[in-house]
Formats: C-alpha cells, sequence, structure tokens
C-alpha cells in the first residue's frame, strides 16, 4: 500500500472572485439599509401593505446581506487556519443556507399578512406609495447590477462543463443576487398593485400581489436552501466523479475501489480514490493520469497492488 502525501499543500479553496464579490456585497448592504428605512416608514403612513411588505422584506435582507458579508470576511480571515481541514471555501455556502432560511421566513410573513388585509382591506395612499416602491426598485435594479458581474460568470462556467446546479457558483454571491431579485420582484407587484388601486379600483389586488410574491420568493428561497445544504453535507459531484471513473478505466489495469469527490470552494473539488492494480502501477502514476481534472484541487491517492 502507498499513498502520496505533500505536507506543505495549501487548503485556500476560496473563490478567484472572492475579494471582488465581498466589496460588491458590502455596496448592496449600505444601498439596501438606506432604502429599507425609507419604505418601512412609507409604508407605515400611506397604509400600503406591499409598500410595508416590500420594506420589512428589505430589512430581513439587509440582514441576509450582511451574513452574506461576514461569510467573506471571516473566509478570506481564516482562508489559512490549520483549524479547518479543507478550508473555509464551504463558509460562502453556510451563509447562503443561512440567508436561504431567512428568505422562507420572510416569504412566510409577507404571505400571512397579505392574507390578513386581503380579508379585511385597509385604506391606501396609492400616489405616495408608488413614488417610494419605484424608488425601491431603482436601489434594486442598481444592487443587482453590482452582483451581476461574478454572478454571471458562474452561469457562464457552468453551462461550458455541464456539472450541475452548484459547479463553479459562489454561492454565498448568488444569495445576495437571490435576495436582490426578490426584493425586486415585490417591488414590482407592489408598483403594479397601487397603480392598479389608484387607477382601476382594484384595492384587493395590494394584498394579493403581497401572496403571489410569497409564493415566488418560497420558491427562490427552497431552490437556495436544497443546493447550499448539497455542499455543506458532501454532497458527491457526480460529473467529476465520473471523469474520474473514465480515465481510470480506460488502461484496463487498475480498477477503482473506493472514490469520494465533494465540493470544498466554489471553483475547487476534493477528491479521495482507493485503487487497486499491478505493480507497474503506483499512485504517482494515478495522479499523473488524473491530473486532467482540473476542478479537483486536492487529490489524495491510495494504491495498492493485486499481490497485497
Amino acid at each position: 500500500m502507498s499513498a502520496t502525501h505533500t505536507h506543505t499543500h495549501p487548503h485556500v479553496f476560496l473563490g478567484a472572485s472572492h475579494d471582488e464579490n465581498a466589496k460588491r456585497t458590502l455596496w448592496v448592504v449600505a444601498l439596501t439599509v438606506v432604502m429599507m428605512v425609507g419604505e418601512i416608514t412609507a409604508g407605515y403612513i400611506t397604509g400600503s401593505m406591499a409598500l410595508l411588505a416590500d420594506g420589512f422584506h428589505m430589512a430581513t435582507h439587509a440582514g441576509a446581506l450582511g451574513i452574506a458579508a461576514a461569510a467573506y470576511a471571516y473566509a478570506r480571515r481564516h482562508a489559512a487556519s490549520t483549524r479547518y481541514s479543507f478550508g473555509t471555501g464551504k463558509v460562502g455556502d453556510l451563509g447562503g443556507f443561512a440567508s436561504a432560511l431567512v428568505l422562507g421566513l420572510v416569504a412566510i410573513g409577507i404571505g400571512v399578512e397579505s392574507l390578513i388585509r386581503l380579508m379585511e382591506p385597509t385604506q391606501v395612499d396609492f400616489g405616495s406609495a408608488t413614488l417610494i416602491a419605484i424608488a425601491g426598485l431603482a436601489v434594486n435594479v442598481v444592487s443587482a447590477l453590482l452582483l451581476s458581474g461574478s454572478h454571471g460568470h458562474s452561469h457562464h462556467h457552468d453551462h461550458e462543463h455541464d456539472h450541475g446546479h452548484s459547479h463553479g457558483h459562489d454561492n454565498n454571491l448568488r444569495s445576495a443576487y437571490v435576495h436582490v431579485l426578490a426584493d425586486a420582484l415585490t417591488s414590482i407587484l407592489a408598483i403594479a398593485a397601487l397603480l392598479a388601486g389608484r387607477y382601476l379600483g382594484w384595492v384587493w389586488l395590494d394584498p394579493l400581489m403581497g401572496v403571489v410574491g410569497a409564493l415566488v420568493i418560497a420558491r427562490w428561497a427552497w431552490t437556495l436552501m436544497r443546493d447550499t445544504s448539497g455542499v455543506l453535507l458532501d454532497r458527491t459531484d457526480e460529473h467529476v466523479a465520473e471523469e474520474i471513473r473514465e480515465i481510470l478505466g480506460a488502461t484496463g489495469d487498475v480498477s477503482i475501489t473506493d472514490l469520494h469527490v465533494w465540493q470544498v470552494g466554489p471553483e475547487a473539488r476534493a477528491a479521495i480514490v482507493s485503487v487497486l492494480g499491478n505493480a507497474e502501477v503506483n499512485a504517482d502514476i494515478i495522479r499523473e493520469r488524473l491530473a486532467p481534472v482540473h476542478e479537483v484541487s486536492h487529490l489524495t491517492v491510495e494504491y495498492r497492488t493485486l499481490s497485497s
């Protein structure tokens, strides 16, 4: 039995755009807090449930975006710490999961309050509420633009390699992006409902749009929770695992007895490969054969000969 070890091998698996994404997120946090205060205040003054829901929604997003910013800072500060066996590359996924939970609670809160308002309509100052909602949407658009650059790159990387939902994603940035999109959605629905209430007399549309927004946000929260929890639970990256099986199976002189492939950072995978083969092959040769699998940043190879 033999295994290869490199004692000085680094375990820093942060995304390539980690620091840039951290700065983008901090800017969005600042914008969100400013608009949050304005919308909640205006919502109470005008009596608009759609506007109030948007404001409180934005308040929880400010907290969730704060989590994202803190996750970036923590991951960078402890990236080289020996306390973490595989680095801090998954801290962003932990932050994303926490944000998804917040998003789910927001959806429930908006849905319940909107149903109450649907059954017991309240007076709404449609004109003032509409202006504030438009301002909120403008902030959301700016925030989305701040976050969209790196987020878009992740989608391109994902499509290019066809590695599934989470490959190449910075789920921390993704959670911030989803929160901003949710804010934009509630703003658009609020504007539509307020305009319909003002010009068509459809007062019921204001709380109804709150219900619709809650359902869509809940769906986004579930998707984000599913993807981040998979990373946190070391879900197997099937694409990379299959690539490893194909490479080692092509020569016919070895067989895989155990294989583990999981994500340790937005763009990094770790793999443990146990192989059985003849005496002419060793762990170093297996490592050379797997060099083309560029997604694997941390590879452990265990090799046993047929006679051992």
